[in-house]
This record gives structure tokens, C-alpha cells and sequence, in this order.
């Protein structure tokens, strides 16, 4: 195989450069139709015959010898067992992940809160945790124990009653990390399901597996097709695409550190996108060298060359303002401020999931031990969506009480505004609360 890359050049003065970026963003997470009826065909079995159907979608897909829904289902004590057969040094790292995950999760939690007003009408705001998440985690050699942390922490930061976690065990290979995650973040059951057949039985429950209020966690085009067709029955976290990472450099960084960043997302999948930004045309040439020197190296460099020659670019701009403009342009999953300054450009940046500030930050200790969330938008989606965060297991009831008084005021306001609207219950129902002072009586 040869390993030289030829990475597109892009340069933001070209006058075709927007419609060469729009291009090389362009991601669709489609389901064709064989797909799409797939996973309603599963979900429909899944929904009618509960148990019976996981066992035999996990004999069919995963090749795992089970005859009943107790092989597929995993205690608190076999997760106990899981962090006795890591190494010690495994252990202290996901320990101390999961530390850093919950202390800056805990930041985010969210309280109740309420006002009176001076006729002793009360407003506010009761937050309540979720009952049940649902954890989904890819199972087998691709696994994620990171995952596990950031998707569970969170949930039992907020209060969550219940983790439950679904990781296929193809031809029963059991990650023996994942399963320690799980112990650590404080999962309460685990099921060794997958595929679309995993988020139906999370949406709707069967006889063993019980039904959930929210879905979050990655998975395949299966998983994601099924997530969609679930939204509504359950709350999802995202659809997410390929993993992205957008680095704003302005020349001075080692040209050797930027292109393993930029690997560092491109090892994903071949669909993953890593983009560099920079004013300095004579530093892109450094780090397009650097990227040739370092591949042959990488244990996954042919996924790494697909990637970096289908959806990479290097592009020079006119100065660090329109690299700016451009970052947020992408609006990416991970920026790399791999600037003198950082702090000074933080303020422009306006669209972005994470943002890694200074040339020692690496993208990868977001991915695993600094604290914040990795469940991040991705394809242009961080223009209006967050990472994933204690607040997405949290919901919000509005609060209203209204005094004796207060009821009267507001009641001559409703009414004039039912009335508007044709809807003269509304107006009476208000009416009936107005003091007789106030009606005029």
C-alpha cells in the first residue's frame, strides 16, 4: 500500500471557495430504503413478541449462542467481577476519568427555582431527573469505555433512578473495559444486545428489558436509523455522524503535533473529517509533510489515508480574523485554538461543540480524561445544538400559583385574550376568579 495522502488545498480567497467548502462538508446520514424497512421490520417484531425476538435478532446478527433473555442479561456482581480482570493501571485511569466527568457534571446540574410577586402570586420552575436512560455502547473490538462514562456520569449526576446499559457481544466477545466503565459510572443493568433491536426494546420495553425515557449513546446506521423512528416514543440524545476535528493554527505549533491531531480523528472511519486552518501557506506545506512522514507509522493508516484524502483539507486564509469566519462557517464537533492567544479569540467563536484552547491541548484528552462531555453536535449541528450534559436528563415542569388577588388580575387579562381567540370557556373559567370589586358589579 502506499501511504502518501493527497489531502485537498483550499485557499478562502479562490472564488469558488464556499462552494468547494459546502462540498467538502457535505455529509448525509441517509438510510436507504433496504435499511429503513430493516429496522421497522425489527422494531415491529421487537414491539409484538418482546424477549423471544431479541434472542433470536442476537443468535442472527451478533452469532451469540443464547436460548433465553437471562443468557443476554448481565449483574451488578459481573461488572464488579470486569474491574478485577483490568490491570490495576486500566482501573486507576477510568477511575480517575470518571472523577474529572462528574466533577465538571456536577457543575451543570440544575435546581428548581421560583418567585413571588407582591399579590402573593408564586411562578417558577421544578426540575426533575429522569426516571430511566438508556445507554447504548458498541460492543466487540470497536468499544468504548469512555463512552460509557460520559453517557452514564452524566445521567446519574442529574438523579437518574436508572442506568440501563445495551453493548452487543458478537460471537460473545465481552470488552471487559466497557463492562469496568459501567461498574465505575454506577450502571445499574446491562443487557449484551445490539442493533436497532436494542433501541426498540429500550423505547418500548419487553418482558425483561424495561422501558426508558430518553436513549443516548452512539452506534451504527442501524442504531442511528432506529433512534430516529423511536424519537417521540422516547427522548434521544442526537444523530450523530462521523467524528470531526477543525484546527485553527496560526504557523507556530509543531507541524508533527497538528498532523496526529488531525489523525486523531481521521483513525474513526473513513468518513471522519479533519480540517486545518491556517493563514501561514509555508506551515500547511510543513504539516501536509508531516502528515506523509507520521501515516506509515499509524496502526490504522489506511482508514486514516481514506479519510484524510476523501474529507480532509488544508486551507489557507487572509488572516486569523477569516479563519474565524470559517471555523464557524464548519460549525465542528472538536476546534483545536491552536493559537498564542486563545483566550483573545474565544469571543468570535459562535459555533463549535468543544473548543481546545492552546497548542498543548490535544482534541484527546476532551475524548477522555479532561472533564467535559465527548458526546458532541457534529455535521454543522453545533450551530444550535450542545454536548451532551446533565441537562439532557434533567426536565422542567412550570410552576404557577396564583393568590386570591392575583387570580383576579390576571383573569381580566385572559379573558380579554380568550375572548379574542373564540374561546369563551377559556374566558369564563378566568372570569369566574375575577373579584366582584373588579368586575364592577
Amino acid at each position: 500500500m502506499t501511504t502518501s495522502t493527497a489531502i485537498a488545498r483550499l485557499n478562502a480567497a479562490d472564488p469558488d471557495f464556499a462552494r468547494h467548502l459546502d462540498h467538502l462538508l457535505s455529509w448525509e446520514s441517509v438510510s436507504d430504503d433496504a435499511v429503513n424497512q430493516r429496522v421497522l421490520d425489527i422494531i415491529k417484531a421487537v414491539r409484538e413478541r418482546g424477549d423471544a425476538a431479541l434472542v433470536e435478532f442476537t443468535q442472527r446478527f451478533d452469532g451469540v449462542d443464547a436460548s433465553t433473555i437471562d443468557e443476554l442479561i448481565l449483574g451488578r456482581e459481573r461488572l464488579e467481577l470486569a474491574l478485577t480482570r483490568i490491570t490495576a493501571e486500566q482501573r486507576q485511569a477510568l477511575e480517575t476519568a470518571a472523577n474529572r466527568v462528574r466533577i465538571y457534571h456536577e457543575r451543570q446540574k440544575q435546581d428548581s427555582w421560583s418567585y413571588t410577586e407582591a399579590d402573593g402570586t408564586v411562578l417558577g420552575q421544578k426540575v426533575t431527573p429522569l426516571d430511566r436512560a438508556g445507554l447504548y455502547v458498541p460492543g466487540g473490538k470497536a468499544s468504548y469505555p469512555s463512552s460509557v462514562l460520559m453517557n452514564a456520569i452524566p445521567a446519574k449526576v442529574a438523579g437518574v433512578a436508572e442506568v440501563v446499559m445495551v453493548v452487543p457481544t458478537p460471537r460473545g466477545e465481552v470488552n471487559e473495559l466497557v463492562l469496568a466503565a459501567a461498574c465505575i459510572a454506577g450502571v445499574d443493568r446491562v443487557f449484551t444486545i445490539g442493533g436497532a433491536q436494542a433501541v426498540a426494546a429500550l423505547a418500548y420495553g419487553t418482558e425483561s428489558v424495561p422501558q426508558v425515557d430518553k436513549i443516548v449513546g452512539p452506534g451504527n446506521i442501524y442504531v442511528a436509523t432506529a433512534k430516529r423512528h423511536v424519537f417521540g416514543q422516547v427522548g434521544i440524545d442526537m444523530i450523530a455522524g462521523p467524528s470531526e476535528i477543525l484546527v485553527v493554527c496560526d504557523g507556530q505549533t509543531d507541524p508533527d503535533w497538528i498532523a496526529m491531531d488531525l489523525f486523531s480523528q481521521a483513525e474513526h472511519d473513513e468518513d471522519a473529517q479533519a480540517i486545518l486552518v491556517s493563514p501561514d501557506a509555508a506551515f500547511l506545506d510543513k504539516v501536509a509533510a508531516s502528515i506523509d512522514k507520521l501515516l506509515p507509522t499509524m496502526e490504522r493508516a489506511e482508514i486514516i489515508k481514506t479519510s484524510i484524502n476523501g474529507r480532509g483539507a488544508l486551507i489557507q486564509v487572509r488572516d486569523m480574523q477569516q479563519a474565524m469566519e470559517v471555523a464557524n462557517r464548519i460549525a465542528p464537533e472538536h476546534l483545536e485554538l491552536s493559537v498564542a492567544d486563545p483566550q483573545a479569540w474565544l469571543p468570535q467563536i459562535r459555533h463549535a461543540g468543544a473548543i481546545f484552547m492552546g497548542r498543548h491541548t490535544s482534541e484527546a484528552l476532551g475524548d477522555y480524561c479532561a472533564g467535559p462531555n465527548h458526546v458532541l453536535p457534529t455535521s454543522g449541528t453545533a450551530r444550535f445544538s450542545s454536548p451532551l450534559g446533565v441537562y439532557d436528563f434533567q426536565k422542567r415542569s412550570s410552576i404557577i400559583f396564583c393568590s386570591e388577588q392575583g387570580a383576579s388580575q390576571l383573569g381580566q387579562t385572559a379573558s380579554v385574550l380568550a375572548r379574542g381567540e373564540s374561546l369563551t370557556a377559556h374566558a369564563r373559567s378566568a372570569e369566574y376568579r375575577i373579584l366582584a370589586d373588579k368586575k364592577g358589579n
